[in-house]
Order: C-alpha cells, then sequence, then structure tokens
C-alpha cells in the first residue's frame, strides 16, 4: 500500500489516543511505520486506543505546554508527522472557548515550531476540519480555495490552525530540505470506537446501552458523513506524495465523501434503525447553541491530482459503523483490523491506484 512508502519509516502522530489518531495508529503500524504517539489520555472509558492496545511508544503531554511538546518532538526526531491532537468539538467549544482556541491555534504552532528543530523531518500533514470555511449555508461544496471561517470558537478555532499551518510553510518550510506541509480537511467522520460527547452515532449508542431514547437536536441539518478510513486513505496519500517530495501536495486538501453521503441527521437515524433495531429518538425542542445546518465538502481537488476518491459508499460505510458497536456490545469483540483489511482488499478490487495487498 502506498508504494511501501511509510515502512520502516519513524512518524509521530499527535492525539494518537483519539477516535482518528487511533484508527491512523493501526494502519500505520500494517504498513511497517515506526510509530510513536503524543496526545492527552484517552477522555472515555471504553476507548477504541485502548480496545486495539497497539505496540506504540506512548508520550502523555498536553500541546499547549510548548516546552514539554519541543522536548519530547526533538528527542522522537521523527520523519514525518501527522498531527491530529485538537479539542474536536463544536458544542465543548461553547462551554470552553479559551481551551478550544489555545489547543487547536497555540497547540499547532507549538508544534510546528517544534518540528522546526527536527533536521531529518520530511514533511508533516495538520489535519483540520470541514468547519474551517466561512459557512453561507448554500448547497454547493466548499473548494480549498473558499475563504476561512467560523461561526463558533471550535470552527474558528480550526481556520486559525489553517492559517498558523499557511504561515509556517510560507515563512519557515519555503526552502530546500525544509519538510513538506499540507493540511487535510474531512467531513463528520464515522466509525467504530468513537465514544466523544455531543456525537451522533456515539450518542445513539450511550442511548441504545441505557435502554433510552436519544435526543436530536438538529434532524434536518446536512453534514458529509464519511467512513474514518476514507480519510485517512486520503491522509495517507497526501502524505506519500509529501514523502516522495512533491511540493506542489504542500497546501490544503479536503477528503470528504461523494455527493451521496451528504445526509440529513434523521436519514442517518433512518438508515442506522434496520442495523440497530433498538435505536429510538426523540426531537429536542429545547433551544440550541448555534450549529452550522448545510454543509457540503468538494473533493474534485484530491481525485484529479491524488486519484483519490472513497472506497466505501455511504450505505457501506455506514452498515460497517453499525456492525463494529454490534460486535462490541455482543459478544465484545473488537474487528478494527478485521474491518481494515476488508476496506483495503475492495479498494484494490475497485482499481484505486493507493492499494495494494497486506503483508
Amino acid at each position: 500500500m502506498f508504494n511501501n512508502t511509510y515502512k520502516n519509516c519513524k512518524i509521530l502522530v499527535t492525539g494518537h489516543t483519539g477516535f482518528k489518531g487511533s484508527w491512523l495508529s493501526l494502519w500505520l503500524q500494517l504498513l511497517g511505520a515506526d510509530v510513536k504517539g503524543i496526545s492527552l489520555p484517552p477522555e472515555s472509558s471504553p476507548n477504541h486506543w485502548d480496545l486495539l492496545g497497539l505496540d506504540v511508544d506512548s508520550y502523555e503531554i498536553d500541546i499547549r505546554n510548548d516546552e514539554l511538546l519541543r522536548k519530547k518532538v526533538i528527542e522522537i526526531s521523527p520523519d514525518f508527522v501527522f498531527h491530529l491532537a485538537a479539542q474536536p468539538l463544536v458544542r465543548r467549544s461553547y462551554h470552553y472557548p479559551l481551551e478550544t482556541w489555545a489547543t487547536n491555534v497555540m497547540g499547532t504552532a507549538n508544534l510546528l515550531e517544534a518540528c522546526r528543530h527536527v533536521s531529518n523531518l520530511a514533511a508533516i500533514v495538520v489535519v483540520t476540519t470541514d468547519k474551517c470555511y466561512e459557512n453561507k449555508e448554500w448547497i454547493w461544496g466548499y473548494r480549498e480555495i473558499d475563504p476561512l471561517g467560523g461561526h463558533d470558537p471550535y470552527s474558528a478555532s480550526k481556520a486559525g490552525s489553517e492559517l498558523v499551518a499557511a504561515s509556517y510553510r510560507s515563512s519557515f518550510f519555503n526552502q530546500e530540505a525544509k519538510p513538506l506541509l499540507a493540511t487535510a480537511r474531512a467531513g463528520n467522520v464515522i466509525g467504530g470506537g468513537d465514544w466523544s460527547e455531543d456525537r451522533l452515532i456515539p450518542d445513539l449508542i450511550r442511548s441504545i446501552g441505557a435502554g433510552t431514547p436519544l435526543e436530536i437536536r438538529s434532524p434536518q441539518a446536512t453534514r458529509p458523513w464519511q467512513h474514518v478510513l476514507d480519510c485517512l486513505s486520503g491522509y495517507l496519500l497526501l502524505g506519500q506524495r509529501l514523502l516522495e517530495g512533491d511540493p506542489a501536495c504542500a497546501e490544503a486538501w479536503n477528503f470528504g465523501p461523494a455527493r451521496e453521503g451528504n445526509r440529513r441527521v434523521e436519514q442517518i437515524l433512518e438508515a442506522l434503525q434496520p442495523n440497530l433495531p433498538d435505536l429510538q429518538w426523540y426531537c429536542s425542542d429545547q433551544p440550541q447553541p448555534h450549529e452550522t445546518q448545510c454543509l457540503y465538502l468538494d473533493n474534485d481537488k484530491a481525485r484529479a491530482r491524488l486519484a483519490w476518491q472513497p472506497v466505501w459508499t455511504f450505505e457501506e460505510g455506514l452498515a460497517a459503523t453499525a456492525e463494529w458497536y454490534r460486535t462490541w456490545l455482543k459478544p465484545g469483540d473488537v474487528i478494527s483490523l478485521t474491518q481494515l483489511r476488508s476496506y483495503v482488499e475492495l479498494a484494490g478490487k475497485r482499481g484505486l491506484p493507493w492499494a495494494g495487498g497486506l503483508t
């Protein structure tokens, strides 16, 4: 896979104990990478990181602590960095705006500043979000050239982290022998092992476990839903091109679902009902903080220039997510590796150039 680019490559993943970070660490180990992780401990129990039980050198460091972070990054001396550590929740950002800004903006700046002191570092991918765009509630997908913005602290802070990355790319990483730096923006990511607060599928899994109906805040809100493996394949493909020394890839990239992945919240629930028959929900009549109602991503750039596209359809990704939780709830198995292998096999059958055989 990925032209064996990651084999024996020392890779630092920040936020490796999180939902995306744990899946990425699993995949990188399959690719033969030497994975190191910097993160806070998982916030939930259970959590995907602990369930995987990966053999990874893991360091508990808050990225807001620039001194400790810099010391550890220099000590690790990675060849490549995937930066995923963040405060990732919209509603939490209303309660803790300063934590959100400090983590997402200054945390990114601290990480990139530390990277300036690693002589062998070849490339960096900073992961942000689809919500970094100035949302106009229009029906068209946002492109990488559209203005950044954000109503809530989370969205605005992610736009800020994009600006930090662009500034470091222009000011410090624009010379020969300096690392290539790109940013990656994905949609509303689903998949097994997510127990984050105030996210639709983790909330409904908790409601099933408690035997209570799920309160739905915005049933008509439309989001670009995609399975975690689809966005990670984009991150890895982008990273491959950076490691191969392609400077044209050192910019911003969208990795969103196909158009049919843009669905209303209520459509997600209706599609999950056959796979999770105990699911019940009701629509809240309480006032809620502002959240975007309509959001699409345009991924034409990644399709045209990276030959990337989603592997799983909306229905396949949703079914895989339901299967993961259903299997974990009973009999308690963790099928992440099995699903990853199935995903890669299907990518090969569908002719995606990044996909190869698993050893």
